[in-house]
């Protein structure tokens, strides 16, 4: 028997306090011990180094930004808070060879790089700013959405409001350098990417567009190239959709994304050594609004979020056909959005 803890990150709108904690029986195949364990204001999302330091969205009286949380005790300890006025990123990403921590701010178009100080706290290096705008009504400007690693260590920031990815050179000491712009189709509204794991191909999912585009990449340069697109709803789907979280398994040949809207997971078959996706199944997420979803280390185990009903959904996954098939449904965790197993 193996038993996981995971971190769940929330909105604070209505009945959540902050950030929650839960454990998976792998024998039982069951959530189980729902913890709160930290009062944040919006803490909608969160990234866990190897130095057991927790990286967590926050606003705080007008001020938004990042607090570090020492991950060893309960309740969670805060040893230090990057807050500045205005709203909290959307995304955090961590580079632990170089010891530096990445926010994407949806509302400012801004990125931000700190770097770690030896007692995890952190000291901020740099920001980048973009301007631009998309057709949307949701793109009236620049909104980052994703920043994280390349496999080729370069950092990728994601604008759901401009169609764009950018890719950085990074310093050793976290100064950015853009290098390359990519444009997705107008409106496609890109918010996260993956990297198969050798490197070659990237996939983008539109939350905008309820799509999901395979990319060419070129670690030359940082540059992308479209190679294909497919949706992540049926064709016959015509109330809202927005997609929101992207998953890649381990071995580059299974690819999941979540549907907020159609409530589902959207389930795709990478081929052609890396080139192709082919979505090969759609199941509910038994709940509203699925945001954020995450799997254990074997990946025989996928937990969704459901913002919207305040539940959890828990899933088998089969490693061969990469299917899953539904195990719990009603695992309460209020307004959950962010989704990380801590081992």
């Amino acid at each position: 028997m193996v038993q996981y803890k995971i971190l769940f990150g929330t909105y604070t709108k209505r009945i959540s306090q902050g950030l929650y904690e839960a454990e998976l029986d792998t024998e039982s195949q069951q959530l189980q011990n729902p913890t709160f364990i930290g009062e944040l204001t919006n803490p909608t999302y969160l990234a866990l180094s190897q130095a057991n330091k927790i990286y967590a969205v926050e606003n705080r009286d007008g001020h938004g930004g990042l607090v570090t949380l020492d991950n060893s005790v309960r309740p969670l300890a805060e040893i230090d808070s990057q807050l500045s006025e205005g709203s909290a990123p959307a995304y955090i990403g961590i580079d632990e060879e170089r010891q530096l921590v990445f926010a994407g701010y949806y509302h400012r178009g801004t990125v931000e790089s700190y770097k770690i100080r030896d007692d995890g706290n952190l000291t901020l290096v740099d920001t980048w700013q973009n301007n631009g705008s998309g057709p949307r009504p949701e793109q009236s400007s620049s909104h980052i959405h994703f920043a994280n690693l390349t496999p080729d260590k370069r950092l990728v920031a994601v604008d759901l409001g401009t169609d764009e990815i950018i890719t950085f050179d990074v310093t050793d000491t976290g100064n950015l350098t853009e290098a390359t712009r990519f444009h997705t189709e107008e409106g496609f509204g890109p918010r996260h990417i993956r990297f198969s794991p050798d490197g070659q191909y990237a996939y983008v999912l539109g939350e905008l567009s309820s799509l999901l585009s395979v990319l060419k990449y070129n670690d030359e340069d940082g540059s992308f190239e479209h190679v294909m697109t497919a949706s992540t709803i049926p064709s016959d789907w015509t109330e809202h959709n927005g997609s929101a979280a992207l998953r890649l398994s381990h071995d580059g040949k299974f690819i999941y994304a979540s549907n907020r809207g159609h409530n589902s997971i959207a389930v795709f078959k990478i081929v052609n050594e890396g080139a192709e996706i082919e979505r090969i199944q759609l199941i509910s997420t038994e709940g509203a609004f699925p945001r954020d979803m995450n799997w254990n280390d074997k990946q025989n185990f996928l937990v969704v979020a459901n913002q919207d009903t305040d539940n959890v959904s828990l899933y088998a996954r089969d490693n061969q056909s990469g299917e899953l098939s539904l195990l719990q449904k009603d695992f309460t965790i209020p307004e959950g959005v962010r989704v990380i197993f801590e081992n």
